[in-house]
């Protein structure tokens, strides 16, 4: 070997990773992976709560806008089960399943609200109603409510308070009656006229008007505390893993909605 090829093979030597080295990168590598990981968890899990969000607002867009255009009335039905269910459940409110959020939108087929909001608790005749789109399932979520945004006590502000968020749908009406302004699958309030499509019965609904007025029609005691349009209503958002509700994670969403413009706005942290 000439002195030139020696020292060639010096230098090949001296700039390989020697096994020792290559170890420790590796587990350098492997540590910042696993301190990484709660971080993108997170980051995901607020992802899909937004992106479903916006998916409800969509929904709700979508009932108002038909609504307006057709001169008629619609109805968006909420209902919450297992992301495991494989065939509908249909389980009256408080909902026991977690998971997967379905949305489903009806509209009056001759213009009417085909009940008067007098009329008692019934479902909406599916010879009168028609199906508006395929129904939409949202995974990952749960409907909930997700806390009073008032401070409490002054000035301490609640745990799940949201940046602007107005209280209207936790102080509107008497503190006993509240809970009607607002749709969670742990609740047990049903809307009056529920109905069903695709082989799933929507016990908890939104009804729009043709002038674009969004209410909550629930089947309250008679005489009801205060008229079913409300001045705004609330749906609360977590998220879950699988059937389990992620009550640590700080990704939480609330839906408004006003009852006279039927407006829809999305609060999240």
């Amino acid at each position: 070997m000439t002195k030139v090829e020696y020292r060639v093979k010096q230098r090949e030597r001296a700039s390989a990773f020697t096994l020792i080295e290559l170890l420790v990168v590796v587990g350098i590598i492997a540590l910042l992976l696993v301190l990484m990981a709660p971080a993108f968890t997170t980051i995901k899990g607020g992802t899909d709560v937004t992106s479903a969000a916006y998916t409800i607002k969509g929904a709700l867009d979508t009932a108002r806008t038909y609504a307006k255009a057709n001169n008629t009335y619609t109805w968006v039905g909420f209902y919450e089960e297992d992301t495991t269910a494989t065939t509908p459940t249909n389980i009256t409110p408080a909902y026991p399943g977690k998971g997967r959020v379905l949305l489903g939108i009806v509209a009056s087929k001759d213009g009417t609200k085909i009940y008067q909001d007098t009329d008692p608790a019934a479902t909406l005749p599916a010879g009168r109603i028609s199906q508006v789109g395929k129904l939409i399932k949202v995974e990952g979520i749960h409907l909930t409510d997700v806390g009073n945004p008032l401070p409490t006590p002054n000035p301490t502000p609640a745990p799940d308070t949201l940046g602007a968020r107005p209280a209207t749908p936790y102080t509107d009406g008497s503190p006993s009656d509240d809970h009607w302004n607002r749709i969670s699958s742990e609740s047990s309030d049903t809307t009056k006229f529920n109905f069903v499509a695709q082989s799933y019965t929507f016990y908890k609904t939104i009804r729009f008007s043709p002038t674009g007025e969004a209410d909550l029609p629930y089947n309250v005691p008679s005489p009801s505390p205060w008229p079913m349009l409300r001045r705004a209503g609330e749906i609360g958002i977590r998220p879950t893993h699988g059937t389990a509700v992620d009550t640590a994670n700080p990704n939480v969403v609330a839906i408004q909605f006003t009852g006279l413009g039927g407006s829809v706005t999305i609060y999240r942290k």
